[in-house]
């Protein structure tokens, strides 16, 4: 049985950071790529980062890139998203998922419609003052 179990996230100021983790069982961790996903009120999902399996490659939205960095232990089966300068406009529920291999990674990926096997529970980022 997968499991994505999430922790991290919470209340921060503008121009603070927080990290999120998610550490994944019942599968093997190491042989798949990973996914960062948020959702803030009222909208929809929105595909934020990606990592491979070894950690090797990552890819992200623009509206992340060079404030969050995604990287894993594939020792430890988890999953990390440091997130730096927060803006308020990041303030959403975060899930970590693994994508289908199909669709490939990244902007493109999400671009055909990609679909993903499984969630984490989701976790609260509120950015505000």
């Amino acid at each position: 049985q997968v499991q994505l179990v999430q922790s991290g996230g919470g209340l921060v100021q503008p121009g603070g950071s927080l990290r999120l983790s998610c550490v994944a069982s019942g599968f093997d961790f190491a042989s798949y790529a990973m996914s960062w996903v948020r959702q803030a009120p009222g909208k929809g999902h929105e595909w934020i980062s990606d990592i491979n399996s070894r950690g090797a490659g990552t890819w992200y939205a623009d509206s992340v890139k060079g404030r969050f960095t995604i990287s894993r232990d594939n020792a430890k089966n988890t999953l990390y998203l440091q997130m730096n300068n927060l803006k308020p406009e990041d303030t959403a529920v975060y899930f970590c998922a693994e994508p289908k291999a199909k669709y490939g990674l990244g902007q493109e990926a999400e671009a055909r419609g990609r679909e993903y096997a499984s969630w984490g529970q989701g976790t609260q980022v509120t950015v505000a003052s």
